[in-house]
């Protein structure tokens, strides 16, 4: 196996830079959210070098910030001239903050004045939402997209149907992405991915899980994960999920939300067209990083992916991914879904632009077979308003319009 090892963690430039620097500007609260690991702190703290910086995870700090909240804050806001300003990090650790922010924000709307960080949305989003309502802007963090490790800058993910130039095929092949994933700490670091998933997944089930939600069966819980791994790139099957776990259909439920709590799984919805009212009405599962998703499913090394029998699931779960993010890190709610119909005709992918609706079949060859373009064809078929080019992402090298598709490697995904 080849080794990944690409920039010093302070030269990825991340897409989300621009926006969070032109958010900081309008609004006293800024809130970034996104999984443990995604780069949070040092972005936050490279943007906003200016802002003093407090860690709640740090027991002291928590104490204090529980125990005396206006004292706490009172350290960043007081005197008379105003600090620059303060990044709190991992705020779901004394969510009651919130409430005193408010106060401050209200008597002093000085713009970009709380930066927030957290890891847990679970309650932690509605908190924010209801408490800072008008005076908070949003924005989401993943671990790097291919772009990001890369050093490219992220092409513009509204246009996708355009044919882009060719970029050089990078020096890794695609199993060795697939296997180590995206989280910054393996590259910049030089970890092993085993070593560094491993206790990434212990302190989220270990420590996060107990703190979001009341789970008493952790073994249980685990299993239900590894489950879920097995199910990447499938339409969600509680029922299923919950009889192969031994657990009730109400606990999968809110195991599932846990998970999605935690950054860990996204539920992508299916389109509802017009096109015809006997469509598939579930969501499909995706991990939202492959080196976890292939710590989870037990593979050990990047060359056990190509005969791996979920090795297409985890092309489709990485080609979503990246997708995912090239709209999360330019501050845009993600306009994804899927389709399928009843007699099985079905894409992995539709980009709803508002105007028109792209379609984006996704496949792990590196030959290209004239049957990848059939789910394509059938769709483009519906007529307006469905784009009339499609997109092809796959697991090869080659860069090409057929017919009225683009054909794009799995390393120009966007």
């Amino acid at each position: 196996m080849t080794d990944l090892v690409i920039y010093n963690p302070l030269m990825f430039e991340r897409t989300l830079s621009g926006k969070l620097s032109a958010l900081a500007k309008k609004f006293p609260v800024v809130s970034i959210m996104g999984p443990r690991q995604s780069g949070k702190t040092t972005l936050s703290k490279k943007i906003f070098g200016g802002h003093d910086y407090v860690s709640l995870e740090e027991p002291d700090e928590r104490e204090f910030a529980l125990a005396d909240p206006k004292g706490f804050l009172r350290r960043f806001t007081g005197g008379t001239t105003p600090a620059s300003g303060v990044i709190l990090d991992e705020i779901q650790r004394v969510p009651d903050l919130l409430s005193y922010i408010q106060g401050i924000v209200d008597r002093e709307n000085s713009p970009g004045r709380f930066i927030l960080t957290g890891s847990q949305q679970f309650h932690l989003m509605e908190k924010v939402s209801q408490t800072l309502a008008g005076r908070v802007a949003i924005v989401y963090l993943l671990p790097l997209s291919l772009n990001e490790l890369l050093g490219r800058p992220m092409s513009n993910p509204w246009e996708i149907d355009r044919l882009p130039e060719k970029k050089r095929q990078p020096t890794f092949k695609l199993e060795e992405i697939l296997y180590k994933g995206l989280y910054p700490g393996i590259h910049d670091k030089g970890l092993e991915p085993i070593d560094f998933l491993s206790a990434y997944y212990r302190t989220y089930v270990e420590r996060d899980v107990r703190n979001v939600a009341n789970i008493g069966n952790m073994d249980a819980f685990q299993r239900f994960v590894r489950l879920c791994a097995g199910r990447t790139g499938q339409i969600l099957n509680l029922s299923s999920l919950a009889s192969d776990c031994g657990i009730s259909h109400t606990t999968a439920r809110h195991w599932v939300s846990v998970l999605q709590a935690g950054f860990i799984i996204h539920l992508l919805p299916p389109h509802h067209a017009n096109f015809s009212k006997r469509i598939i009405k579930s969501p499909k599962l995706y991990f939202l990083d492959t080196g976890l998703l292939c710590y989870l499913l037990r593979v050990r090394d990047s060359g056990d992916i190509p005969v791996h029998p979920m090795k297409g699931a985890i092309f489709e779960t990485f080609v979503f991914s990246e997708m995912y993010k090239a709209f999360v890190h330019s501050g845009e709610l993600p306009p994804l879904y899927f389709w399928r119909d009843m007699t099985g005709h079905e894409v992995d992918i539709i980009i709803d632009t508002g105007k028109k609706l792209i379609p984006v079949e996704i496949k792990s060859g590196e030959t290209i077979d004239g049957s990848f373009f059939d789910g394509l064809k059938y769709y483009i078929e519906r007529g307006v308003p469905v784009s009339k080019t499609g997109i092809l992402i796959h697991g090869g090298d080659a860069l090409y319009q057929r017919e009225n598709f683009s054909v794009r490697p799995w390393f120009q995904c966007l």
